[in-house]
């Protein structure tokens, strides 16, 4: 069990979650406030047992709050403006936990990604790819601790360790990089929750056409490659047992749940005119409860399941997730902050970057945030930093879906290639190397292939909007 400060602090990340809700549906700026508050005490009681590496962003946050404080009179507004960036996206964060929690001890969900992982070495990458893509959509990077712990039980059987190494590469590579290219378009992505507010004139609904012809070509590039350099083994690979089970039926369960949880979402967001992520908050922990409620029950009933569930979510996956809660926040933080003390300083020293090609603009972020990935800059802080001291799409003369799609296309190569990224630690760890190598060695010829289309994607996209 985590420390008791940490099950404390998991359970206000919890409340933070039901204060945020009803600030989506228009409740009012206390709501916010209220959740910021709550998780300005969480961060504290997390801190007292995290690693340096995540007391760093703290300590960052607090020299921007006092640096705040020292210049800016309106120092007190902007600080709680960015206590309420970061409770948002842990908001978000905690209600895709919900599902995940419901979903990943699921038999059927483990069936499913045994099944991709079973499959010949002909299709294996693009199964693989393609349901990395499918269960990142619901559990995140949990997709690729899920469908890569299979991948590692299932090559574990292999005796020739030449054979096994590669095929283990293969398939991390290819759930890694379904999992990456959500982030180009998905509505439960923290990329689409961050980006959305910071571009002015953006919504999801406009660029998600857009945005999946980014994740297309990533898929699509990825799988190309994967049968283009295939690796030249010693000794052909011994015979394997056809696959017979049925596609439809194996990814059923999992469809299901995709079709209900996007369906819903949609169907919320048209009803009511809340935003795209207010719904994924309302309706995915819903969703999580049903999931739990269905399921056989423990020994006093299904309400008493049900209230041992949530106590167990937030005291023990909640807390457990401790460390990236603390990332999540302070790069939120640090970046809206960061932002609001950048901007006059921009715009009294800086360049004049209403001077620079709008387009050139457009490619650059396609390209800078995976670079500032590689010094260890979170996509989120990234994001949250830098886009705010740009001109605003209406000023460049393109449309904001264009700078959507550069961004969220940018965040998708960051989640391949960043040695600091949760998916690419994940993949290192299964794969048993060090981040650098899974991200930038694993990846790197993959990067620049992604980068190079969706460069030409964004500018294309640009031209006809």
């Amino acid at each position: 069990m985590p420390p008791i400060s940490a099950r404390i602090g998991g359970i206000l990340t919890a409340l933070a979650l039901l204060a945020t809700i009803p600030h989506e549906y228009g409740a009012g700026q206390g709501f916010a406030i209220v959740a910021a508050m709550l998780l300005v005490g969480a961060l504290a009681l997390f801190s007292l047992t995290a690693p340096p590496s995540r007391l760093a962003f703290v300590a960052v946050g607090l020299a921007l709050v006092a640096w705040a404080a020292a210049t800016r009179p309106d120092w007190v507004d902007a600080t709680l403006t960015a206590l309420t960036r970061g409770a948002f996206i842990i908001a978000l964060f905690t209600a895709l936990s919900a599902l995940r929690s419901a979903a990943i001890g699921s038999q059927a969900i483990l069936d499913c990604g045994r099944f991709l992982a079973r499959q010949p070495p002909g299709r294996r990458y693009l199964a693989l790819t393609v349901g990395g893509h499918l269960f990142g959509l619901i559990l995140l990077y949990g997709s690729i601790s899920l469908l890569g712990s299979l991948a590692a039980e299932s090559t574990a059987q292999e005796a020739d360790g030449d054979l096994r190494r590669h095929r283990l590469r293969r398939m991390l590579v290819a759930i890694q990089r379904g999992f990456a290219s959500t982030i180009c378009w998905s509505p439960m992505a923290l990329s689409m929750a961050v980006t959305i507010p910071v571009v002015q004139g953006a919504s999801w609904p406009q660029a998600v056409g857009f945005c999946l012809v980014s994740s297309a070509l990533m898929i699509g590039i990825g799988w190309l490659l994967d049968t283009l350099f295939r690796p030249h083994l010693s000794a052909p690979p011994p015979p394997r047992a056809v696959e017979t089970d049925s596609w439809l039926l194996r990814l059923r369960p999992l469809l299901v749940l995709l079709a209900i949880v996007v369906g819903s979402t949609l169907a919320l967001h048209l009803a009511t005119g809340v935003a795209v992520t207010g719904a994924v908050m309302t309706v995915v922990p819903l969703i999580a409860m049903a999931w739990i409620l269905i399921l056989p029950p423990l020994p006093g009933g299904r309400a008493a399941t049900l209230g041992a569930r949530i106590g167990q979510f937030a005291t023990r996956d909640m807390a457990g997730y401790r460390g990236e809660v603390i990332l999540l926040f302070m790069a939120g933080f640090i970046g809206s902050l960061g932002s609001t003390l950048l901007v006059p300083v921009m715009q009294a020293h800086g360049p004049d970057l209403s001077a620079i090609p709008p387009l050139l603009i457009l490619a650059a972020l396609v390209w800078i945030i995976p670079l500032t990935g590689q010094i260890g800059m979170n996509p989120i802080l990234a994001v949250s930093l830098l886009v705010p001291l740009l001109p605003a799409p209406a000023a460049l003369g393109i449309h904001p879906t264009a700078m959507v799609v550069a961004i969220t296309g940018g965040w998708a190569i960051s989640g391949n290639t960043s040695p600091f990224t949760a998916s690419v630690l994940l993949v290192g760890k299964l794969g048993g190397v060090d981040a650098r190598q899974a991200g930038t060695r694993w990846n790197g010829l993959y990067a620049l292939a992604t980068g190079a289309a969706l460069t030409l994607w964004v500018l294309t996209a640009a031209a006809l909007l």
